[in-house]
């Protein structure tokens, strides 16, 4: 079982790596060049991980093809939020390659867009962290208002307190 395993995803990782390398070079010619290329593939896996985040603690299904589809949901959302880094790094060219075959040559613009991705993926990544983070924290101190308001009127005890 294990060795079928490892021949479907390497079987998956050589397509995915051949994938890349077909597409790449056209999508670095589109216009707008390889930055606005790695900015694109930097917002889609900051949205694809904010899915992830967003619906992760959701309720679980009780049939088995609600979990079937709540498990596809799931893959889709980290595959979103994976799927552009590991788009870049296989448009780089290998370590263990030699660098005459036509599969192993370096498609310009693969450095500046991983760069654009980096530098796109971090900064939205960090201003969705801080916003999600000051919602909660708003909501929070709105939540120990109302409950000290309860308090000053005498209704913020339990029920079984109040009825001592």
């Amino acid at each position: 079982m294990l060795a079928v395993v490892m021949v479907v995803l390497l079987l998956v990782t050589g397509l995915w790596k051949r994938f890349v390398r077909e597409t790449a070079p056209v999508l670095m010619d589109l216009p707008g060049g390889s930055w606005t290329v790695g900015a694109v593939l930097g917002l889609v896996s900051v949205a694809g991980g904010a899915g992830v985040l967003r619906f992760s603690s959701g309720l679980r299904a009780r049939t088995t093809s609600l979990r079937a589809l709540q498990a596809a949901g799931s893959a889709g959302r980290w595959t979103t939020a994976f799927g552009p880094l590991l788009y870049l790094l296989y448009a780089l060219p290998g370590k263990n390659c030699r660098s005459y075959g036509s599969r192993c040559a370096y498609i310009l613009g693969t450095g500046s867009a991983l760069l654009a991705y980096v530098i796109t993926a971090a900064l939205l990544g960090w201003a969705l962290y801080r916003w999600s983070s000051a919602t909660g924290e708003a909501q929070a101190a709105g939540e120990r208002a109302r409950k000290r308001k309860l308090r000053k009127k005498g209704k913020g005890k339990s029920r079984a307190a109040r009825q001592r």
